[in-house]
């Protein structure tokens, strides 16, 4: 384990170094962030201007859901979009064989080998727009700590579902057209999973876990989460990762070296 920590630290300076070189890059990505969060917050907002809200959800509770799916996305762009990448080029240009031949775990190295600090300025707003929600509602700071737990199954239930999506790079080319559709889903969770028909609650609940994502962690934040559905999303993100480790072994019977 020490061994493993030491590799991601170097991983991660290493990685920070080499995208710092172009610091311009990271206003435009806060300008990109405030851009995304401001067309979010104007969406939300067209629904409750006139008085109209999602069934049992507030102004404020709704930006705490608002606030869970920013972050989410702060993640994704901080830690997931970068090595989905670096695992469809490495499979495209037969660079995997060097990787596999690593005195290291093959879905670490590729999960955790790039940090990028664009994603950053989302999970900043994301905890800003939580806490000025926290703020709204009055809500004592070790709500927060119930919120802590749904939130880290939703990460690793949607690092999962990334990871395995990249894993498909084996079989097929465009991977990242898949990948713009499962990102387009993912775009629900902005929004409580009360906000939508029945059927689509099914379907974001049990299908595509977006309700694990962002409604369960706002939910325990608030107060009013059932402890079945924390624990179910920490079961859930459990098989999910379990199930990330099978399909990435799975994929590698599949997958022809270019030595080969």
């Amino acid at each position: 384990m020490r061994r493993y920590l030491d590799t991601l630290k170097l991983f991660w300076r290493i990685s920070l170094e080499t995208e710092l070189e172009y610091r311009v890059n990271f206003l435009l990505s806060t300008l990109t962030s405030i851009g995304n969060l401001t067309g979010s917050l104007f969406g939300l907002f067209l629904f409750y201007r006139t008085g109209y809200s999602f069934q049992g959800w507030r102004w404020e509770e709704a930006l705490m859901v608002l606030g869970v799916y920013t972050m989410l996305t702060g993640f994704t762009g901080t830690f997931l979009d970068p090595n989905l990448s670096r695992l469809i080029r490495h499979v495209q240009r037969g660079t995997l064989d060097f990787v596999l031949l690593k005195p290291i775990d093959s879905q670490f190295y590729l999960s955790a080998h790039t940090l990028s600090p664009w994603g950053l300025p989302d999970l900043l707003f994301g905890l800003s727009l939580i806490g000025y929600a926290g703020v709204r509602l009055q809500i004592p700071p070790s709500s927060y700590l119930t919120g802590v737990l749904p939130l880290i199954s939703g990460m690793v239930i949607l690092y999962a579902l990334w990871f395995m999506l990249g894993s498909t790079t084996i079989w097929f080319v465009k991977v990242f057209n898949a990948a713009e559709v499962v990102r387009g889903l993912l775009e629900a969770g902005r929004f409580p999973i009360s906000a939508y028909p029945v059927a689509y609650r099914f379907f974001f609940t049990f299908v595509v876990p977006v309700a694990f994502l962002t409604t369960v962690p706002a939910e325990a934040v608030l107060g009013r989460g059932h402890l079945g559905w924390t624990v179910g999303a920490a079961c859930l993100a459990l098989a999910m990762f379990g199930l990330s480790r099978l399909f990435w072994k799975f994929a590698l019977r599949h997958y022809t070296s270019a030595s080969s």
